[in-house]
């Protein structure tokens, strides 16, 4: 059966009684979006301060490629085999975004007997999180406009304006527009451009804030645009805008409870993207799931170099988080493609190509153990066409670099395909107290911080901008030094050149654009061409879903 298939013939409980009888949140903190979805107050999160944390688990992947790694199956898979062996375990992932649902990924809930449910639900819309971060994000930039047409009391400087407007949706036709066009009575006439939601600074708030109060504050520090004297910043809550952001936002901050198809409890909640954006879920969900249960399995965006980094210097830096382990996703037929192998081929044996492709994997793992101070299990995500040759490849060049490595089958076998792997990494969580380090001191400059990415993490010799670019940099560096660095990259490669597979090194990466993000507290770095409004492929997934007369969404997966 499809993903979809297996999804819709899931036997889901009502999630209230299922919250209440698992982790004792009581009812009344719990509200109900449907029979199958419900957020949980704030209050009842406040009320857990006092309480010790469990334990928390990382996964993360090699770079992506069009066959697939399956960090959201994975995740899922290992939170089920762990609590199928007596351990109290939540899931925390990201909620996923209408732009590559439609587009290139037709769904983000896992896949096979590995999901979240309800499926349809979780990739359509859910509780309307996107949608608030969306209108909340486009009610300030309609208040910059309109403070300008009613004479621009803060004597914005028009050219200067920081803030662009977002769609939840892959529209490159969007990326450079103009605005104002028809006369005066529709504002006034200037260039514009639309990022896709999950880049909006406001999700990245929204993932970060603590509370109600931090969230606001936050909000009032974005810096919208500069004054005509091009250095004094126009703040959110010069323009009296953040109250009213703050309101759009004030059921979208509550984490989001869902179950899996084996009816254990999972926390979606905030952004994906960790290419263009910072990749991971919110801070409240995993400090709730930490609290809750035992152990917290959450995910990152992408590859090691991209989600892994920025929950480590990003999120775990500004929260205080601190993971046991990491779980480092491969499949054999992505190190195929690592090592040359055609999309089509992938299927074949191929144990030359395997064993080439393994330098990204080798790469990812190094970060990992001597990069950010982690243990780390190679989970092997199973695919029915990888041969015995190719698995016993894999895992001797795993175990010959001193990593422990699993074949997991919990695709097609649920939390049970998983319990090996949840047995090794129960192993090293609960023996073992890992060393953890930053990828940089937050002392480095700026120029210094989005260099030692590149050089210890991406194998690049160097780092290189434009006048016009470094002379930007300069001028944050003077007020945001102390900001840690979110680089926009392709996940697809060490490199900015997405062709370039398996572990490239000796490469330059060039500083496109920086951007400050004032309220989420981090200085974003465009590398290469990276574009933060994604476009839709040439056969997006929009063409397969559809809905039938009975109401039944059927083509996600």
């Amino acid at each position: 059966m499809s993903d979809i298939e297996i999804a819709q013939k899931a036997e889901m409980k009502p999630i209230i009684k299922l919250v209440e009888e698992t982790f004792g949140v009581p009812a009344e903190h719990l509200e109900p979006y449907g029979h199958y979805k419900a957020k949980v107050s704030l209050e009842y999160i406040n009320s857990l301060t006092d309480k010790k944390e469990g334990k928390l688990i990382l996964v993360t992947a090699i770079s992506p490629t069009p066959a697939g790694e399956g960090k959201t199956t994975t995740t899922v898979g290992l939170g089920d085999a762990m609590n199928r062996l007596g351990h109290k375990t939540m899931m925390c992932l990201r909620e996923p975004s209408l732009g590559p649902c439609f587009g290139m990924k037709g769904g983000a809930a896992g896949g096979g007997y590995s999901q979240v449910v309800p499926m349809e639900d979780i990739n359509l819309h859910f509780t309307g999180d996107f949608h608030a971060i969306g209108i909340a994000h486009n009610l300030l930039a309609a208040m910059i406009d309109n403070h300008i047409n009613h004479g621009n009391e803060l004597n914005i400087d028009s050219r200067c304006i920081q803030w662009k407007r977002v769609v939840d949706m892959n529209d490159r036709a969007l990326r450079k527009i103009t605005i104002g066009l028809g006369g005066s009575a529709n504002g006034y006439l200037r260039e514009d451009g639309y990022d896709i939601v999950v880049a909006s600074e406001i999700m990245a708030i929204l993932c970060l804030a603590t509370n109600r109060a931090d969230l606001k504050q936050r909000l009032g520090k974005i810096v919208v645009a500069y004054k005509t004297d091009k250095v004094t910043p126009v703040y959110a809550s010069d323009l009296k805008a953040h109250g009213s952001m703050a309101a759009l936002l004030k059921d979208a901050i509550k984490p989001n409870f869902v179950q899996t198809l084996e009816n254990n409890i999972a926390i979606i909640h905030g952004g994906p993207f960790a290419n263009i954006a910072h990749g991971c879920n919110t801070v409240t969900a995993t400090k709730t799931a930490l609290k809750l249960a035992d152990y917290a399995v959450t995910e990152a965006g992408f590859g090691a170099d991209l989600g892994a980094e920025k929950f480590i210097d990003i999120k775990c830096r500004m929260a205080g988080l601190k993971p046991s382990a990491v779980v480092l996703v491969v499949t054999v037929r992505a190190l195929k493609f690592h090592g040359g192998v055609a999309k089509d081929e992938l299927n074949n044996e191929n144990i030359e190509a395997l064993e080439q492709g393994f330098v990204n994997l080798e790469r990812h793992l190094h970060n990992i153990n001597n990069n950010y101070g982690l243990p780390c299990v190679v989970c092997i995500n199973h695919f029915t066409f990888d041969s015995d040759a190719e698995i016993k490849l894999l895992k001797e060049k795993c175990e010959a670099l001193g990593a422990t490595c699993v074949v997991s089958k919990h695709w097609a076998e649920g939390g049970a395909g998983a319990e090996e792997l949840a047995k090794e990494v129960l192993n090293i969580v609960d023996n073992r107290e890992p060393g953890f380090t930053y990828v940089y001191d937050e002392n480095l400059s700026l120029w210094e911080k989005i260099e030692t990415i590149s050089t210890k993490l991406y194998g690049a010799t160097g780092i290189t901008a434009s006048p016009k670019v470094r002379e930007e940099i300069n001028m944050l560096q003077e007020k945001y030094g102390k900001f840690p660095v979110c680089i926009a990259k392709t996940q697809m490669s060490f490199s900015t050149d997405p062709t370039a597979k398996g572990a490239p090194s000796g490469h330059t990466v060039e500083i496109s654009e920086v951007r400050l993000a004032n309220g989420a507290g981090f200085i974003v770095a465009l590398a290469g061409n990276m574009m933060t409004m994604p476009g839709l492929p040439k056969k997006p997934a929009a063409e397969r879903i559809d809905i039938t007369d009975e109401g039944q969404i059927i083509g996600l997966f």
